[in-house]
């Protein structure tokens, strides 16, 4: 779904979520979930069910795993016990999308900077980049802890945007969930849907009217690279510091 009349437009740089996106991690966080479940002498829960609440974060998914919400008096104990878990099982599985290694490859052969904007706190954040060898090679990282308000709210795709000094309206962003192109779109930042993320259904991402929307992250990879071109007289982006 392209939109009408950017299709011939060049954008100069390309801002990721995490999870779902840029980074499949729903294996480790179905591992670590079913690991905890086993701690407490439970079955493990079909995958596809886990995948299904990846992008509603960890809460989300321990009201999933122990059918309780967050009243109950255990439910912080488990959610801390989970992202300990998780904390230090945090790449068993996790890899980049398919083709997304050849967007990055690309971004950097190009002088053309990259970054990602996640409501995933910092410190998970981080060390997924490291052990996925990426922390040196990013241009941007911005996390909750960075800001005030999180997406939906623009303010972390503004920083973003601010860091790697581009405008928004040159800035591509790509999201899996409908806070995504919500907070690009209040960022006033060109969007596309990843529906080959953690949605709930097949034909969700359609609905969140993006500028584009992909059904494969290999198709995203093409995609970028016939809508990004170098910022005139951009030098090489330096990595983001962490």
């Amino acid at each position: 779904m392209g939109h009408p009349d950017t299709k011939m437009i060049k954008y100069h740089g390309v801002l990721f979520d995490l999870d779902g996106t840029l980074i499949d991690t729903a294996e480790d966080f179905i591992l670590c979930l079913n690991d905890l479940r086993s701690e407490y002498g439970l079955s493990p829960l079909p995958a596809n069910e886990i995948r299904k609440v990846v992008s509603d974060g960890a809460r989300a998914m321990i009201k999933l795993a122990f059918n309780i919400e967050e009243s109950d008096r255990n439910f912080e104990e488990r959610k801390l016990q989970f992202l300990d878990l998780y904390l230090n099982n945090i790449a068993r599985k996790s890899r980049l999308f398919s083709g997304l290694e050849c967007t990055i490859n690309w971004c950097e052969a190009n002088a053309i900077p990259w970054g990602i904007v996640t409501n995933k706190p910092r410190l998970y954040s981080e060390a997924l980049l490291r052990a996925l060898d990426l922390h040196t090679r990013i241009n941007t990282l911005v996390c909750p802890d960075d800001v005030t308000n999180t997406k939906p709210d623009p303010e972390p795709l503004l920083k973003a945007c601010d860091e790697i000094n581009i405008s928004t309206n040159q800035c591509l962003y790509v999201g899996d969930h409908a806070r995504d192109i919500e907070a690009g779109k209040r960022a006033n930042m060109p969007t596309i849907a990843a529906a080959y993320g953690y949605v709930h259904h097949s034909d969700e991402a359609q609905s969140w009217q993006a500028d584009w929307c992909v059904t494969t992250s290999d198709e995203l990879n093409t995609l970028l690279q016939t809508l990004l071109t170098p910022q005139s007289g951009n030098s090489f982006p330096q990595a983001a510091k962490f």
